[in-house]
């Protein structure tokens, strides 16, 4: 398993503020309706069983499930969860959160999905190349799988972080 305990302790502590649109978590509202749109123009979510893998409070698991998909959520954080459930109930959707690794989800043969989201996830684990494996796991043949990330250098973190 893929697992960077600083990592979500970060997240843990950033969870209050997460559904902020000026918080730490700006640049992901920003993005979050151009991700929409670009898995929306590749594939169809509604009625579809849709993972967001790395979900955090659940800003995208929120727009995919407003847009029809059937969302499992997942996070190694629990803090962020516990933000995505409140959030989701207070907004009246039905999602299914879990703080669950990607690897033990990927033990239950009844887990997979017709779509697998993992944004802005990757550059966050030491071995991204056992999260992919998980994700083929998951999904159902025919699938389609949407990641993205930022790379691991000085510019990336100049122009996303800073």
């Amino acid at each position: 398993m893929s697992v960077d305990a600083k990592e979500i302790a970060k997240f843990d502590d950033q969870a209050a503020a997460w559904w902020d649109p000026n918080g730490p978590s700006r640049a992901l509202h920003d993005l979050n309706g151009q991700r929409l749109a670009f898995i929306q123009e590749r594939a169809e979510l509604r009625g579809a069983q849709v993972l967001d893998l790395g979900c955090g409070g659940g800003i995208l698991s929120e727009a995919l499930t407003l847009a029809g998909a059937r969302t499992t959520a997942i996070d190694l954080s629990a803090e962020q969860i516990d933000i995505a459930r409140l959030h989701a109930l207070e907004a009246k959707l039905e999602i299914d959160y879990r703080c669950v690794s990607a690897q033990a989800l990927s033990e239950d043969p009844a887990q997979r999905f017709d779509v697998i989201t993992c944004m802005e996830m990757l550059e966050h684990v030491p071995e991204p190349e056992s999260i992919l494996k998980d994700c083929r796991a998951l999904l159902n043949p025919g699938g389609k799988l949407f990641l993205s990330t930022i790379n691991r250098n000085a510019r990336s973190f100049l122009t996303a972080i800073v």
